[in-house]
Parts: C-alpha cells; sequence; structure tokens
C-alpha cells in the first residue's frame, strides 16, 4: 500500500461512518417525534397522519369483541355499552402524545357522561399495567381502559374497516356497535366533540 493512498482511504471510512451515524440519529429522532417507541422497545404502530375520517352508515361495519381485564384488574367489555355512543382511546403510558391528549378525553368524557355516551381505553405495548395505571391516577381517568399488551386487541378489528393505526388512535363506535369515525392524532377538545356530535345526534 502507497503511503498516499493509506490517508485516502481513511478518510472515506470516516465519512462513511459519519454519515451513517446521521442517518441513525435522524431515523432515532424520527421514531420519538412519531410516538412509535414503546416501553417494549417494539414499534410496530407509528404516529398517525392526523387525519380524522367518518364513515356512513350505511358503508360501517361492526366493531369488534373488545374485552377482557382492565388496567386496574377489573373486567369491561364495549358489548356492555350497547345503545350508547363510544370512544375508544388506544394510549401507551409511553406515549407523548397520549399524555398530551389525555386532558381532553378526561374533561369531554366527564362533560358527556350524561348525554349516552361512553368512553373505553385500549392501553397497549406497556410491559406491566403499573405503568399505566400511574398514568391513569396522574390524569384522573373517569373510564375503563382495556390492557393489551402485545396489541391482539386491536387485531381484532375486521379487514377493510377503520382500526387503529397508530397510537393514539381514537375511534367513534355508534349506538348499534358499528364503527362510524377514526382520528389518528392526538385531539383537543373540539376534536372530540366534531367526531362525537353527529354520531350522538343519529337516530
Amino acid at each position: 500500500m502507497s503511503p498516499t493512498r493509506a490517508p485516502r482511504r481513511l478518510r472515506f471510512r470516516g465519512a462513511a461512518l459519519a454519515l451513517a451515524g446521521t442517518a441513525a440519529l435522524a431515523s432515532s429522532l424520527a421514531a420519538c417525534s412519531s410516538g412509535s417507541g414503546s416501553s417494549s422497545g417494539q414499534s410496530n404502530f407509528v404516529g398517525g397522519n392526523g387525519a380524522i375520517t367518518f364513515v356512513k352508515a350505511a358503508d360501517r361495519k361492526p366493531a369488534p369483541d373488545l374485552s377482557g381485564k382492565t388496567v386496574d384488574g377489573s373486567q369491561a367489555s364495549l358489548a356492555a355499552y350497547k345503545g350508547k355512543v363510544v370512544v375508544v382511546n388506544v394510549w401507551g403510558s409511553w406515549c407523548a402524545p397520549c399524555r398530551a391528549e389525555a386532558p381532553n378525553l378526561v374533561a369531554v368524557a366527564n362533560a358527556d357522561k350524561d348525554k349516552g355516551v361512553q368512553f373505553l381505553g385500549i392501553n397497549t405495548r406497556d410491559l406491566e399495567t403499573a405503568p399505566a395505571a400511574r398514568f391513569e391516577k396522574n390524569f384522573k381517568v373517569p373510564y375503563p381502559s382495556l390492557y393489551d399488551r402485545d396489541g391482539s386487541l386491536l387485531l381484532r378489528f375486521p379487514k377493510g374497516s377503520l382500526n387503529a393505526q397508530a397510537i393514539p388512535s381514537t375511534l367513534v363506535i355508534d349506538k348499534h356497535g358499528r364503527i362510524a369515525a377514526r382520528a389518528l392524532k392526538p385531539l383537543s377538545e373540539d376534536d372530540l366533540n366534531q367526531m362525537i356530535a353527529p354520531i350522538l345526534a343519529e337516530k
């Protein structure tokens, strides 16, 4: 190897490592900003695109069976709220956007509890219930959340239906148990009211 060529190779290798490090850092920051990380280290879910989607009544699909143990160890079931409009919020204690929207969900849940609206959470990707329980206590969450550690409840949504493609996601189930609306972003109180009001007004 000639003495003039060695430094050139070293400079090239150093530049490649620097580029690789930059790419890894950018990827890490993108993952954090999307809310796709979790306490389990898995990232099967990504941040939403900000869309709120409504489905015409004739085109709605039935919501799946969402039931099981809750974060506090009791039992809950979507079927128990038949005849009500149900707001299903998918969240994780590790998810910064979930923490940001939590006070808004709590405020609307309390305001609408006498209007025939029920909230139901699905806590996912938390390895233990303790962090989720602290989340509920800190934000004074007044409604139950199913504990879905591995995301199996989310896989029950029928193919072709609106489903939870991001964390957080929020779905509105109509009085007939059909999926009527979905939001793929953290919600303000106004967002929630705009999603719930037209569905609540339906016969």
